[in-house]
């Protein structure tokens, strides 16, 4: 099994969680879920998040995320697809896909609510998530009547030889009913299956709020539209 490095982010009680090595936790220190900032200057202080800081700038939702919220942050290997996927849409929509395309030219509004998806208002850390889930309201006023938001623990019993068990966060995409409570879930289509993801870091403190990095191999939004050539 891996160990976060530096400030570690997951909580390890009584054998019954772990984490893998996170990249930009190196220092070698004692794992600390504290950090003396802000959530926005935590995140800008880090350059795996750099295209989420400028999301968060573009989008104009600095001082939502400097609030008493929960923010599930993806990292640039997370946004870089999703930005390939919407140039490529705008490059089909224009006949031509020699131009420049960024952030900023997604529109402000489309991604501040959006992003309201990943944002939960309070703290909601490893201490109160649990293995059988809650569906939690995100910030985002007027979401789709039939998608909704689970915060759960992904168990697993792959470290047995070091652990009882290790429990990851994992934020989930319900699209109608939660497939775990259906009575064949391989029977559901696959454009109606809940989408889930792990988070590679999870627990971290900040001076306004909690932040769990989703694993990098999420596209943002859950995005599958074509990247184009």
């Amino acid at each position: 099994m891996k160990k976060y490095l530096g400030l570690m982010i997951c909580a390890m009680v009584a054998l019954t969680s772990a984490c893998k090595k996170d990249d930009y936790k190196n220092d070698g220190g004692k794992s600390n879920p504290y950090v003396d900032m802000t959530t926005y200057d935590f995140l800008k202080s880090k350059p795996q998040f750099d295209s989420l800081v400028k999301i968060i700038d573009h989008a104009g939702l600095k001082d939502v995320v400097n609030s008493n919220v929960t923010f599930f942050a993806t990292t640039n290997y997370s946004i870089a697809p999703y930005v390939s996927a919407k140039k490529n849409q705008k490059a089909i929509e224009i006949g031509n896909e020699n131009f420049e395309f960024g952030i900023n030219d997604i529109p402000a509004t489309e991604l501040a609510d959006s992003m309201k998806t990943y944002l939960f208002e309070g703290k909601i850390n490893r201490d109160v998530i649990t293995v059988s889930g809650q569906v939690y309201p995100t910030l985002l006023t007027t979401p789709p009547s039939n998608v909704t938001y689970m915060i759960k623990f992904r168990r697993t019993f792959d470290y047995s030889s070091f652990l009882d068990h290790v429990d990851y966060v994992n934020y989930v995409k319900i699209r109608g009913t939660r497939d775990d409570q259906e009575p064949d879930p391989e029977a559901i289509p696959d454009n109606q299956k809940d989408q889930a993801v792990d988070c590679q870091t999870s627990g971290i403190i900040t001076r306004t709020g909690v932040v769990h990095v989703i694993d990098g191999n999420h596209r943002l939004f859950f995005n599958a539209q074509s990247l184009g050539n």
